[in-house]
């Protein structure tokens, strides 16, 4: 066994450490004369050099150490800070970052360029960078199956608390004990060492004829061990006392594959309920009772087990968005709020790229440039704004910025020239026109750039946001500023939905959008503007009939319609349908529609009975 097993968790703690490094790097930038960054950017690049000097990762390790002699210069005074400095600590964290990831995938790295810059603002040489790359351990004797009786000395070795990678370096710790004579006993075995609970604490036997002072000595040069204990003399059948592990890490394929049979699973009871009821077996509905409790337990404990919060993907925007705004000659004050907010990890790796979309459009066509900004009775710096809010079974993640708006003139201009509107037209409405901008292809950019205008790339984002079962909602208002929100559920495999009939089939309606359902009379519908509408608690709300959605034949005259209240944000839309079937959990499986189909599917799924039904996409209908 060797250190190398341990590159993916020396990668995740790195990126931790680095994104730790970005943060306080941009703190310390807006107040250059704050010390508390200085000594956090310069532990975590202390870390990070450990970690890659454990690991074997000379390249990493140099440029990290390089990275210290600089910082420790600043942190004595030495150096004072400036926009030159920022800038060459940006890059460097930009090179470090490229480093760790070329050393985990055993790529050659070379910042020779940049090592030479950091030497000069280090004034000198650099000292040899500590922890050469280690030979490759030899297999541990008695590995995972050893048993915890053995001969020899008894030695305890507790690691310090604050040592990274500690299962990297207990296997040094073995390492440096072998060189003095064989080791057995180990526990907790070497595998458990790669347990994310693993405490450092490990205990061996070793034959040997060293003394206690010798044992101690090599063992602590392994680094970072804050206690040894060597037993007095050899002793036998004495049992050594290690923590057990408690929480082991898991890939993340296991848990999406855990995911898909609990899906099956719920289907399957869906079907056992179904046929259950056409039984008249208490024992059996007692036994389907019982299973169906069971599958609901181990779907809720899947779900939590992939739940993870979204500053897991916010925590790149701060250094992103600074780059831009310096790209782009703009003043850019970036907040990021609910970050503790958890979404279901599939749903969380779908978001990022959408939501980088919208916080560059922001920084380059939504916010003004300084002297624009004053010019409008502004502050010369814009605010940026990105934020995660629940909201009932949702969750919504907004993208706002004070800037310019959208211009409605110049939205309704680009339609004509596109002709998705007629050359008379003189307004939209601000739902219909706001569609207008997640076209593909849309733009009212007038020059281009590196970073998009409003419009381009909001289809990507509205796509998504339907590919994962939500809503895209956009506000504006001209001068004052505009919000993105991306409206999503919590999870994606298993939600609860609402059943409907047109005809002969049947349609899912995720309960998420549901408002309420009511029985309407035909004469309580009503035309405004040429468009049937209805009256809900006081408010006037738009008719759409799904039969004439789906290009079905009419339906008989009936005394009562049954209609769905569909609710994306603030605008609501009623659905009339022919029959209302209850409530099911549904496993969404992804759909794809064939083209030329109507856009309002976001997935399918298996009932109760075991036929399919398609999922309704509610942003679609309204």
């Amino acid at each position: 066994m060797d250190v190398r097993q341990y590159a993916d968790l020396f990668l995740s703690e790195s990126r931790d450490h680095l994104t730790a490094f970005n943060h306080l790097l941009l703190e310390w930038e807006r107040d250059p004369t704050a010390q508390d960054p200085v000594g956090g950017i310069f532990r975590a690049v202390h870390t990070i050099k450990g970690m890659a000097a454990t690991m074997g990762y000379q390249a990493v390790a140099e440029l990290a150490h390089r990275l210290e002699d600089l910082l420790d210069l600043v942190r004595r005074g030495e150096r004072a800070a400036s926009p030159a400095l920022f800038d060459l600590l940006f890059r460097s964290a930009d090179a470090l970052d490229k480093a760790v990831q070329d050393a985990v995938a055993g790529r050659e790295s070379s910042a020779g360029a940049l090592l030479a810059e950091l030497q000069k603002h280090a004034g000198g040489g650099a000292a040899p960078v500590p922890g050469a790359r280690p030979a490759p351990l030899p297999a541990v004797q008695a590995g995972a199956q050893a048993p915890a009786l053995g001969r020899g000395r008894a030695v305890r070795v507790t690691l310090r608390a604050d040592s990274p990678l500690k299962g990297a370096r207990a296997l040094l710790v073995l390492r440096k004990a072998e060189q003095l004579g064989p080791v057995a006993a180990v526990v907790p075995a070497p595998a458990g060492f790669e347990s994310e609970t693993y405490d450092g604490r490990l205990a061996f036997r070793i034959l040997t004829d060293a003394d206690a002072a010798q044992i101690e000595q090599a063992i602590r040069t392994a680094g970072d061990v804050d206690a040894v204990e060597v037993a007095a003399e050899e002793a036998h059948d004495v049992v050594v006392e290690a923590a057990r592990a408690r929480s082991i890490r898991v890939d993340q394929r296991r848990l999406d594959q855990l995911m898909n049979l609990i899906g099956e699973l719920a289907i399957a009871r869906g079907r056992l309920q179904t046929l259950t009821a056409k039984q008249d077996d208490p024992a059996l509905d007692e036994v389907a009772l019982h299973v169906g409790r069971l599958a609901l337990s181990l779907q809720s404990e899947i779900i939590a087990a992939r739940m993870t919060p979204v500053w897991q993907v916010f925590d790149r925007f701060p250094r992103m968005v600074r780059d831009l705004a310096r790209q782009m000659g703009k003043q850019v004050r970036f907040r990021v709020e609910g970050k503790e907010i958890e979404l279901d990890r599939a749903i969380l790796d779908e978001i990022g790229e959408p939501l980088v979309h919208l916080l560059r459009n922001a920084v380059d066509h939504g916010i003004e440039a300084p002297a624009e900004r004053v010019a409008r009775g502004k502050s010369a710096e814009g605010e940026l704004v990105v934020a995660a809010v629940r909201e009932r079974s949702s969750v919504a993640i907004r993208v706002s910025d004070d800037g310019r708006g959208v211009d409605r003139s110049r939205v309704l201009a680009r339609a004509k020239q596109m002709d998705l509107a007629d050359a008379d037209t003189e307004s939209l409405p601000d739902g219909e026109l706001f569609r207008l901008l997640t076209r593909s292809g849309f733009s009212t950019a007038q020059k281009v750039t590196d970073v998009s205008g409003r419009g381009v790339g909001i289809d990507v984002v509205a796509t998504a946001a339907r590919a994962l079962g939500g809503a895209l909602e956009i506000r504006s208002e001209e001068g004052r500023g505009t919000t993105f929100t991306l409206r999503l559920p919590v999870t994606l495999a298993i939600v609860r939905a609402l059943l409907a009939r047109v005809g002969a089939e049947t349609y899912a309606l995720p309960l998420t959008h549901v408002a309420e359902t009511i029985d309407l009379r035909p004469d309580e519908i009503q035309r405004v503007q040429g468009r049937e509408t209805l009256l809900v608690r006081g408010r006037l709300v738009p008719l759409v009939r799904l039969r004439q959605v789906l290009g079905a034949a009419d339906s008989p005259v009936a005394l009562r319609l049954p209609v769905i209240v569909l609710e994306v944000g603030e605008r609501r839309t009623g659905v009339a349908v022919d029959a209302l079937a209850g409530q099911q959990e549904i496993v969404v499986k992804s759909f794809e529609a064939p083209r030329g189909a109507l856009p309002v599917f976001s997935g399918a799924t298996i009932l109760g009975d075991g036929r399919p039904a398609l999922i309704l996409d509610a942003a679609g209908l309204m």
